[in-house]
């Protein structure tokens, strides 16, 4: 039995091959494609963007608060048996972090409570997240692993989007 290349699971049908190795299906294929571009960025490029980044104005409120990073913050919302949580990472300012992160800690006490059984389960763990992420939060003089990684993955994108709009564009689709 084949093992998909990109996340390991035991291929039992079908499947997707590509260059010799085998994908579980198309989303893991694309996956492990992204993955294999997003690591071969040069390490001056990363670098150069992500210190623009972490020393320039907040995307969020434009203004040049302090070091710019990866802020994450935590909601769950609940409706009788459906639970909905999430994490969204975003690049801010420590101040836009903060606020991120109190309105995400009042949205799931309002509407977190809501579910049985999950969302009595996952409101404090979202809530928790918050306070400890508010508490351990520290203005760095150093970019975070988590900015380097989304800076990584930003400009592999933009690779790959300008590679298929220059595939697109090369092809003659005239009739």
């Amino acid at each position: 039995m084949a093992k998909c290349a990109f996340c390991d699971r035991t291929i039992l049908f079908g499947g997707k091959k590509a260059e010799g190795l085998a994908f579980c299906n198309d989303k893991c294929l694309a996956n492990a494609r992204f993955t294999l571009v997003a690591d071969q960025v040069p390490e001056d490029i990363v670098f150069a963007q992500v210190h623009e980044i972490h020393s320039g104005p907040c995307p969020v409120c434009g203004k040049n608060r302090g070091l710019v990073d990866v802020h994450t913050s935590h909601k769950v919302a609940s409706f009788l048996v459906v639970t909905s949580w999430s994490s969204a990472p975003r690049i801010s300012c420590n101040t836009c972090g903060i606020k991120a992160k109190l309105g995400a800690t009042v949205y799931s006490l309002v509407l977190g409570w809501w579910g049985v059984p999950w969302g009595f389960v996952m409101t404090p763990v979202q809530v928790l997240r918050n306070l400890v992420g508010l508490l351990s939060m520290e203005t760095s003089m150093t970019p975070s692993a988590k900015l380097e990684q989304l800076v990584r993955m930003s400009i592999a994108s933009q690779t790959l989007e300008e590679k298929n709009k220059s595939h697109c564009e090369s092809q003659d689709f005239s009739f």
